[in-house]
């Protein structure tokens, strides 16, 4: 029995340290590291999602050799997939590549991935070459935080944020969409000591989360109105002299153009298209003005609606309006992946057409016509799309097209894989080397392979490499051993970075500016003059109003419910999905239930429904949602519903104002029972 340091790459902002207990190269115990190599925001322990990863590491779902299709698309049945060696897989594979890209062209192969559980090694590398040298089509990934890092590389460049640690030095604290308490719980005990300590903790969000109960002051505006309240916020403190003129003159540019925008959202108005009291917005404009060190802690759910990326860029404008930069514990923070600036690990992208990732299933099925070629061979990696892309019965559609030879490389049968012609067993992180890159806490780690492989399982750097050699697209200098790829992307290609040297001392890396920077002290905005851009034309140009337009609301009167689908505490997007057992509830508001003769009582089924199809569930009557709101959770697979549609299913494929993101929580919905 040994225990070895690795770390978490999966898709949290936490980037937590791990001991791993192994024996006879079988996985006993996974436990949050705690020492001076360690991320010190790990502090000793982790989600639950991760301290039972044996359950997905060994589960019966892991794929634990390579799969050929014997029976029809869809099929669940044995006997549907046969076991074959690698080299007859991978032998198949370039072969249907070789002989699409000869009779159609290199953009009739569309690559599908998305990757936020994966590391700097596993994405974008071998994968990266493979595609860009074959002249496949190009994907967009735009499911996720796309509007957000629009906004924020046009605002700031990406500057780093508030340390999550620094926050307990903040008297006031707003969490605006985001809920640590199951995506990032290592931020919770902080809040919950900078509350001790007497801050006031404001959360913006739908629902009660657990942090909005213990929270000072919890507002619940309309899914998309976030925009609204976010200018009515500016508007306020410009007319009530709260705006601090001496930063804004110093450090900004369009300081003018964002409060013009800002003047019509009144607080009555915004009162009203919020649907929030008045006097709730009034609490926040002055504690939120009057307090030092304040800091506004935006998440990802603000994005995920039509105003998404004008929302999210006037929230990160609150605290250059209000003057919160230059002390610790003040500011802002989104994502920290600015903190690092790494070399590209694979060759330019060529001039191929780009498919935008939340319209997949419209590229498939051909109901969006494409420039060149229609899609006849997809390369699922990464990523689980029927899960995860909205409009699900589109990209159902286009898996079951007999003409589309699908490949899934993927460590367990997701519901995609039950679609593909070719399935290939992927390593997990505790089997192949990488490098985890926090984007919450500001680390770098060495993920090691510290159990033995199950069954056949190849990484993503073994199987791609593969496929470059055996398609004659390989290079003499292509770089593809961990190491070699680790220099190249931290740029030591001569003498170790300091990145290399403080892994390899056995510690996490930390950014040149350190792991807790001030920000306007320590880091400064990336923008081409280091000034803040409050208004950048680019993203005027692009949002369909102009920057902070505010589009209204979808609903109709047959689909009056918004439908939400945030994360929740067992899966990471659709990872570990296959764990979840029981069929999923809708939550409901009990004035919503009631208005629609629905009691709950003993499991009640009911169909959610709209014009894009409908999804039947348990009903799980709370007042956690506000009313004319339910909700389904983010990351189900089609066996946890009772007809095998989930909210993505309800989800329209409508693009943000910014950066193509999806529009989620613009799912407009009615619920009736059933029987």
């Amino acid at each position: 029995m040994s225990v070895t340091r690795t770390a978490c790459p999966l898709d949290c902002p936490d980037s937590c340290s791990l001991d791993v207990t192994v024996e006879n190269g079988r996985l006993v115990r996974i436990e949050g590291a705690a020492d001076e190599r360690a991320n010190p925001l790990t502090a000793g322990f982790i989600c639950s999602k991760v301290r039972r990863f044996e359950r997905h590491l060994y589960g019966d779902e892991r794929v634990r050799g390579p799969l050929l299709r014997r029976g029809p698309k869809g099929a669940a049945q044995p006997g549907a997939f046969e076991q074959v060696s690698w080299d007859a897989a991978l032998d198949l594979v370039a072969e249907r590549i070789a002989e699409v890209r000869e009779r159609s062209g290199g953009e009739a192969i569309l690559p599908v991935s998305y990757g936020g559980s994966n590391g700097l090694l596993t994405q974008d590398t071998a994968d990266a070459r493979l595609f860009h040298r074959l002249g496949a089509s190009r994907l967009a990934r735009t499911v996720c935080a796309a509007p957000s890092s629009s906004a924020s590389a046009g605002l700031y460049g990406k500057m780093p944020g508030v340390a999550l640690e620094d926050y307990e030095h903040a008297r006031y604290i707003v969490l605006w969409g985001v809920n640590p308490s199951v995506s990032g719980i290592h931020h919770v005990p902080v809040l919950r000591r900078a509350q001790d300590a007497g801050a006031t903790l404001v959360v913006v969000d739908p629902r009660r989360t657990p942090l909005a109960s213990r929270a000072d002051l919890h507002l619940q505006p309309r899914p998309g109105t976030d925009l609204a309240l976010a200018l009515c916020v500016i508007r306020e403190l410009f007319a009530r002299g709260h705006a601090d003129l001496e930063l804004l003159d110093a450090h900004t540019r369009g300081a003018d153009i964002l409060r013009e925008r800002a003047e019509p959202w009144t607080l009555a108005r915004a009162a009203r298209t919020c649907d929030v009291d008045a006097a709730a917005i009034e609490s926040l404009i002055e504690g939120y003005a009057a307090a030092s060190p304040a800091v506004v802690r935006c998440g990802w759910g603000v994005e995920r609606n039509r105003n998404g990326g004008s929302a999210v860029a006037a929230i990160l404008a609150l605290p250059a309006v209000a003057g919160k930069f230059g002390v610790r514990g003040g500011g802002y923070t989104m994502s920290n992946s600015g903190a690092w600036r790494l070399r590209a690990a694979a060759d330019p992208p060529p001039p191929t057409r780009v498919v935008n990732m939340n319209r997949v299933g419209r590229a498939l099925t051909g109901v969006e016509s494409l420039t060149g070629p229609p899609i006849e061979l997809l390369f699922v990696y990464n990523c689980n799309p029927l899960a995860t892309l909205p409009h699900q019965n589109e990209v159902l559609r286009g898996l079951q097209r007999e003409d589309l030879f699908t490949v899934v490389f993927d460590q367990v049968m997701t519901d995609t894989a039950r679609w593909a012609d070719v399935v290939l067993p992927a390593t997990t992180f505790l089997e192949h080397d990488d490098i985890a890159k926090g984007y919450g806490a500001m680390v770098v780690h060495r993920v090691r392979p510290v159990v033995d492989r199950v069954g056949e399982a190849r990484s993503n750097l073994e199987v791609f490499t593969a496929l470059l050699e055996r398609l004659g697209l390989d290079r003499e200098d292509d770089v593809v051993e961990p190491a070699a790829l680790e220099r190249r992307l931290f740029g030591g290609n001569g003498a170790p970075s300091a990145v290399t040297a403080a892994l390899d001392n056995g510690s996490v890396a930390r950014p040149a500016a350190g792991d807790q920077p001030i920000q306007l002290v320590d880091c400064f905005p990336a923008t081409r003059d280091g000034k803040i851009e409050l208004c950048p034309e680019p993203l005027d140009r692009e949002a369909p109003l102009g920057l902070y337009g505010y589009q209204p609301d979808p609903a109709s009167p047959q689909t009056p419910l918004t439908l939400i689908s945030p994360a929740t505490s067992r899966t990471v997007s659709s990872t570990f999905g296959q764990l979840v057992t029981g069929t999923a509830s809708l939550d409901m508001h009990p004035d919503d239930a009631a208005a629609r003769g629905l009691s709950g009582a003993n499991g009640e089924m009911v169909r959610v429904y709209n014009e894009l199809g409908e999804v039947t569930c348990r009903l799980r009557i709370t007042d956690e949602v506000r009313p004319g709101v339910v909700m389904l959770p983010k990351g189900l697979w089609r066996k946890s519903t009772g007809n095998g549609s989930t909210a993505n299913a309800l989800a329209p494929d409508t693009l943000t104002d910014l950066g193509g993101g999806a529009c989620f929580n613009d799912a407009r919905v009615e619920v009736a029972g059933i029987g």
